[in-house]
């Protein structure tokens, strides 16, 4: 399905009633929505995800910048520091955004992770000016706020949390530093003594839960020519170790590297009988195409759309044990979903290798445990494909 940028209400606003449409929730939780409420070139935006979600329109429309915000988030719900994940905060500050009496100028983001909890928002303001620092978070469900903060004194480093209790008190009050997401620190403050408190865990975990398995890739085919050296065999961002992640993938598990060589048959040119990798003298690994009748080729000499093919493909393969996230280790994988974010989505592919990955792409996140956020330029040729949200951000 096609859909516009729809406005919600601002960051930080009351917590709205579910939607109530009697559907059953997923199993594992996931991010269903993103919000930019003020946030770079975007105002009161609000982009619904879907198990793959392509954001479409020209260049300078917001597509990265959607990306980016949906990263940030995943990166503060994995406990990240407000500083690491904005090292350019005034970047971030909406166009024309006017600095207050005290010189303050910010930003606000936020999202909605549907999961057993049913659906929790999470909506966070950010000063960027004069100091970046988090002002401001709420978490909600079903109406109820279940975590509020807000910076009461700017001299100290710190937000004044109130967190939902149902016990002899109605809320708990305590300090929390202003350079972490305070829905990532929940589960070392609340106790879950009361009905309240549990509701709070819960939805703050499946919160965190949703945004901790994202992983931002755009292939690098230039870094991806050169054998490299063994490692941990977990794939970087920019795919720059392809070699050494195939060198573990294809003995780990048979069937799934036999199913990665059909994909790369159906988008690489010439026959395709294996991917491989093998071993050099100097201690490093080199990735070839075993094209039958004992000619190899090199990954090396493969043109850019092919790599960046061959790429994708691997990580729609993969999970989180592969590639360079952060999966929440206490939670069961039957119950994690990788989110993949793909800016310039089919950047040097041709109209059949764009064509395969979509269809690649909708199998695997038809199945549960894999969703892509992508960014192109023109989705006219996935509109009306079976399972694709497309986000048209065309002025």
């Amino acid at each position: 399905m096609t859909v516009s940028c729809t406005p919600p209400a601002s960051a930080l606003p009351p917590a709205p009633a579910p939607p109530g449409d009697g559907r059953g929730h997923p199993d594992r939780p996931c991010v269903t929505e993103l919000r930019l409420s003020a946030f770079a070139g975007h105002r009161r935006a609000g982009f619904p995800l879907g198990p793959l979600t392509l954001f479409a329109g020209p260049s300078g429309c917001g597509k990265t910048t959607a990306l980016r915000a949906y990263e940030a988030l995943a990166r503060l719900g994995g406990g990240a520091a407000v500083d690491e994940v904005f090292p350019d905060p005034a970047a971030c500050v909406p166009d024309r955004a006017r600095a207050d009496a005290q010189r303050r100028r910010g930003f606000r983001i936020g999202c909605t992770a549907d999961g057993p909890e049913g659906p929790v928002r999470l909506d966070v303001a950010i000063q960027a000016e004069p100091d970046l620092r988090i002002v401001g978070e709420r978490l909600s469900t079903d109406g109820l706020v279940l975590l509020q903060t807000a910076l009461r004194d700017p001299s100290r480093r710190t937000v004044q949390a109130a967190w939902h209790t149902a016990g002899s008190a109605p809320v708990t009050r305590a300090p929390l530093p202003d350079d972490r997401l305070g829905t990532a620190l929940l589960p070392l403050r609340v106790a879950g003594k009361t009905d309240g408190q549990r509701r709070v865990l819960a939805a703050a975990e499946q919160m965190v839960v949703a945004l901790r398995s994202v992983f931002a890739c755009d292939p690098r085919p230039g870094r991806m020519r050169t054998p490299v050296p063994t490692g941990s065999g977990r794939l970087l961002g920019g795919c720059d170790n392809l070699a050494d992640v195939l060198w573990r993938t294809r003995a780990e598990c048979t069937r799934r590297h036999a199913q990665l060589v059909a994909a790369v048959r159906a988008g690489c040119t010439g026959p395709v009988a294996d991917l491989y990798a093998e071993p050099l003298p100097d201690g490093t690994v080199r990735a070839l195409l075993d094209r039958g009748d004992g000619i190899r080729t090199r990954l090396g000499r493969l043109g850019d759309g092919e790599l960046r093919y061959l790429a994708l493909a691997l990580v729609l393969f993969t999970g989180p044990g592969v590639l360079e996230v952060d999966p929440a280790g206490e939670v069961p994988a039957a119950l994690q979903t990788l989110t993949v974010l793909a800016d310039n989505l089919d950047r040097g592919l041709d109209p059949r290798q764009r064509t395969e990955l979509l269809r690649l792409a909708a199998r695997m996140c038809d199945r549960g445990h894999i969703r892509l956020v992508g960014a192109v330029s023109d989705a006219s040729w996935a509109a009306g494909s079976t399972g694709v949200t497309v986000v048209d951000l065309t002025p």
